[in-house]
């Protein structure tokens, strides 16, 4: 009997030092898990059911069970490099194969699709042309190297204070070579269709104790041939009237011409200070080529553009799983899902208990060199005793055989 109970706990210290001598194989793999060996004694079935004391007849691999434990989080040059800080796993797909990882090293390949090093494509959800995330169904995620095409300016906002102290001027008089015929001028710049940028500048000219006359030209050139709106004062200082109008912007660029761009003044005001601008933007912008992208902590990725703008070009989504301990191991730092593992719950980052991305970092191997190596010289303690018993019980057999 004692040749069967050493001979299972040779095996048993035998494929502990398999399991350890993976893990410390594994200590540089990003986002691999380290295991542990599980073991259960064995005792023989009586065929009574009935009680007497027995002696257990050696010991068995009970389950070699993955630690999915946090890895420490290095940084990296590679902007699509994604780690995972706290639960959750990549949702990858092969043909329509899924399988599940915490290796968030990815590329580009030739048709734009984030994949790992395997080929397999990362999942989530897909972005439109306006950055809406299609939230209904999980697709393979691509990106969009294209160029932002231009969006032609519509809407002026212009928040100015006007002082009340300037003297008045009359608005015959105005000329745009003549900086003595307005009181204040501002510019902003605005596109056409094409992307095409034009200056228009606003020119403000106090003709009475709370009107002022506003006239506008494009690149240099008079809008109209009079005020192109008249601002009208409360004693409080605050815009009574004149509030928003629409500017004709000529073009000879070979874009549309004229288009139309709404100039809001609401919240001007005419306070006895100096002229200030507090708010002058518009909503156009020129074409752009995609420069940059990383994922923010939601998973979203950005892509940011050569004239400024950044635009939304999909979400990666994240798995979870209520017995992660039952995923299947395939190799290349994969998983798929198993009747044990229950069906994966998918989700975005920082939302159900999923775990936050972090853009241009890894997620290293788990394992702990140091307990893995005292691990070792326990494992091979536990051999020598093994390997002991046989020898003990060799010898007793040995000494039987010799009796006369």
């Amino acid at each position: 009997m004692s040749f069967q109970q050493g001979l299972s706990g040779l095996n048993a210290a035998s494929r502990s030092l398999e399991v350890i001598g993976n893990n410390v194989a594994n200590a540089n793999t990003v986002g691999f898990k380290g295991a542990e060996i599980l073991f259960a004694d064995v005792f023989a079935n009586s065929l009574t059911g009935a009680g007497a004391p027995q002696i257990g007849i050696g010991v068995k691999v009970a389950e070699v069970r993955q630690q999915f434990t946090q890895g420490n989080i290095t940084a990296s040059n590679n902007p699509l490099d994604v780690a995972i800080n706290g639960g959750g796993f990549f949702r990858l797909s092969d043909n329509g194969t899924i399988s599940y990882s915490r290796n968030g090293q990815f590329q580009l390949d030739q048709f734009g699709f984030i994949v790992n090093a395997n080929g397999s494509k990362l999942t989530g959800f897909r972005a439109d042309a306006n950055g809406v995330l299609a939230t209904g169904a999980t697709a393979d995620l691509s990106i969009d190297t294209t160029a932002l095409p231009p969006k032609v300016s519509t809407a002026v906002k212009s928040i100015v204070n006007l002082d009340s102290r300037e003297p008045n001027l009359v608005s015959a008089s105005f000329g745009l070579g003549n900086p003595k015929s307005y009181t204040r001028a501002t510019a902003v710049q605005v596109f056409d269709t094409l992307g095409n940028p034009h200056i228009v500048q606003s020119y403000y000219l106090k003709t009475a104790a709370t009107t002022w006359d506003m006239f506008a030209s494009t690149d240099g050139v008079q809008i109209g041939t009079g005020p192109v709106g008249t601002l009208t004062f409360g004693t409080d200082g605050k815009l009574a009237s004149g509030s928003p109008m629409t500017l004709p912007i000529d073009v000879t660029t070979g874009a549309t011409t004229p288009f139309n761009v709404n100039f809001d003044l609401a919240g001007t005001t005419q306070f006895g200070n100096e002229f200030g601008i507090t708010t002058l933007n518009q909503d156009g912008y020129t074409s752009g080529q995609l420069s940059a992208f990383s994922a923010a902590a939601d998973g979203t990725i950005v892509g940011r553009y050569t004239n400024g703008k950044s635009a939304t070009l999909g979400q990666i989504v994240l798995a979870s799983f209520v017995n992660p301990n039952g995923l299947q191991s395939l190799g290349n730092n994969a998983w798929a899902e198993t009747s044990t593992s229950g069906s994966p719950l998918v989700g975005t980052p920082k939302s159900s208990g999923l775990g936050v991305l972090q853009s241009s970092a890894t997620e290293g191997s788990n394992v702990d060199l140091t307990s893995e190596l005292v691990a070792m010289i326990t494992a091979q303690r536990y051999y020598q005793a093994n390997a002991q018993t046989i020898k003990t019980e060799d010898q007793v057999l040995q000494t039987l055989v010799n009796l006369r």
